[in-house]
């Protein structure tokens, strides 16, 4: 079930709510399993035959988990360590069989000339996901920081619905304390409205800007994928369109999430904060997916031995890391390029501070040029990532990436030179070119990307606009001290409070936002 649709704004939300505050009058039990019932309705609805496999893995990772708890409580390590490879690789072996067998057959056919058959295995909703989220709680409760004895406790804390689909990954200590904590069982009047407006923001940011600039990228990536010559313009504008994109769908899919949660009286992690305002890509990764780069970092990245060992191998651990991070972004090569350009971009980011710390110990130009150049460089980079990300294959990004670089030419519709005067042979001399048809996708393309890009870059994210009710755990710390104070001054105004004014303003997005839901739309992290 999409949070993005009227079966779960007007019959599930409200009706799961409702009787769960209703059952939590009888006792706290109750009301858990109630709220396990409901998310498990809310992951069958697309496949129920998928029910099996989480409940399986549920059931099985609770029972790691209890043999984890008593190994560390009677000291007996060698043991723990035993069982807690044997969780983790049980885990893997399902995410692997589900997640990547077609694309090892398919791989290993396409480069041995084998003719290997494997019937198409479809991936379950949200594997990827429950499959860290446990396998981080196996870790936690071998060394002692995590144990459950209820099962009903442990399936609420891997399904509990606003999560479950797409994240935030969650830790047991994180979110189960916060149903057992007092006045937990009463609906609060601040958390309920706390949690619509973070959830207005995030459905109008999806159905209204995610999908509404969506348009514009699949054509170009569909042209790609067909052998299509794409010019620097087209290029770049379906780039860029994709880029705006996944940002305003990731973002507002995290938003609704912490809203849903939130109206139960529960803070989730947060998990995205105005990446594209990074200046570099280390501070990117603190700022995107920031959840999975956490997981990424403290059980797989200090696993490898992190930085410790020197320079070598902490940059062949950063490269490690981002392998496998692509790969758990989806089962192709376009996913494990992305990852690996990432960790080129991670390795380059920390060679060049110890680098530039040496030959420029101060400043050789303005703090505000530096920052800009930062800005740009880490942009593009970022941009050129996401090319293999929503690419069907390698050849398609290679071939987007040659219209950026502006290798099949410069051209504009023919409608849009006519436009341009004597501005046109200006730019004829220097070698634009034209063509028929298209002038109002191109426009419209453009316009949106003008539009969007500076509510990325300017405009507070959630967690600033909600700052003083404690939007979510785990809050990115941002340092404002670079900011012009026009802007620091325009971005404190922006504050959430209970008023009308913001009663108002926040019906009329989410009015907006459900009158946009004319078609089924998919968040692009739905089936990971």
């Amino acid at each position: 079930m999409l949070f993005n649709s009227y079966e779960f704004l007007f019959l599930f939300l409200p009706v799961t709510f409702a009787i769960y505050f209703w059952i939590a009058r009888k006792g706290r039990e109750p009301a858990i399993a109630w709220l396990v019932l409901a998310s498990l309705f809310f992951y069958g609805w697309w496949k129920p035959i998928y029910l099996l496999l989480l409940l399986a893995s549920t059931i099985a990772n609770f029972g790691f988990g209890l043999i984890l708890g008593q190994a560390h409580r009677l000291g007996r390590q060698t043991a723990g360590k035993r069982w807690l490879i044997a969780g983790v690789v049980f885990n893997l072996g399902l995410l692997g069989y589900f997640k990547y067998a077609n694309f090892a057959v398919d791989s290993l056919n396409a480069v041995a000339g084998t003719q290997f058959h494997l019937e198409t295995v479809i991936l379950p909703l949200a594997i990827s996901f429950f499959t860290f989220q446990q396998i981080a709680y196996l870790v936690d409760a071998f060394q002692g920081q995590a144990r459950e004895y209820r099962f009903a406790h442990y399936a609420l804390f891997i399904t509990f619905f606003p999560q479950l689909i797409a994240g935030p990954i969650v830790h047991h200590r994180d979110m189960l304390p916060q149903f057992m904590r007092p006045g937990a069982l009463s609906p609060q009047a601040w958390n309920i409205a706390i949690g619509l407006s973070i959830f207005a923001l995030g459905l109008f940011k999806k159905t209204v800007l995610a999908d509404g600039v969506a348009q514009y990228a699949s054509p170009v990536f569909n042209s790609a994928a067909t052998g299509g010559t794409l010019t620097f313009f087209e290029a770049w504008g379906g780039a860029l369109a994709y880029t705006l994109q996944l940002y305003f769908d990731f973002s507002g899919y995290s938003d609704m999430a912490v809203g849903a949660a939130r109206m139960f009286g529960i803070v989730l992690p947060v998990n995205f904060h105005s990446p594209y305002k990074a200046t570099n890509i280390i501070e990117f990764w603190r700022r995107w997916h920031m959840t999975l780069s956490a997981f990424l970092r403290d059980y797989l990245y200090i696993a490898l031995g992190g930085n410790r060992g020197g320079k070598l191998k902490r940059y062949r651990n950063l490269m490690l890391t981002m392998l496998l991070g692509g790969l758990w972004h989806g089962a192709g090569w376009t996913f494990i390029a992305w990852g690996a350009l990432h960790g080129l971009y991670l390795c380059i980011n920390h060679a060049w501070r110890h680098i530039a710390n040496r030959l420029f110990p101060s400043p050789a130009v303005p703090a505000s040029v530096t920052r800009a150049l930062s800005w740009t460089l880490t942009f593009i980079a970022v941009v050129i990532g996401w090319v293999f990300f929503r690419a069907g294959s390698v050849d398609a990004a290679a071939a987007i990436l040659r219209g950026m670089a502006g290798v099949n030419g410069i051209a504009l519709p023919n409608a849009l030179a006519a436009q341009l005067g004597s501005l046109w042979p200006l730019l004829a001399n220097i070698g634009f070119q034209t063509y028929l048809g298209g002038g109002s996708l191109f426009v419209l393309n453009w316009l949106w990307i003008i539009i969007l890009t500076p509510i990325v870059l300017v405009m507070p994210n959630t967690q600033e606009i909600m700052r003083n009710f404690y939007p979510g755990l785990h809050l990115h710390q941002t340092k404002h001290d670079d900011e012009i104070q026009p802007l620091r001054t325009f971005k404190n105004r922006i504050a959430w409070q209970a008023t009308s004014y913001w009663a108002i303003a926040l019906s009329a997005l989410a009015s907006l936002g459900v009158l946009a839901m004319t078609s089924i739309s998919e968040f692009l992290y739905f089936q990971f």
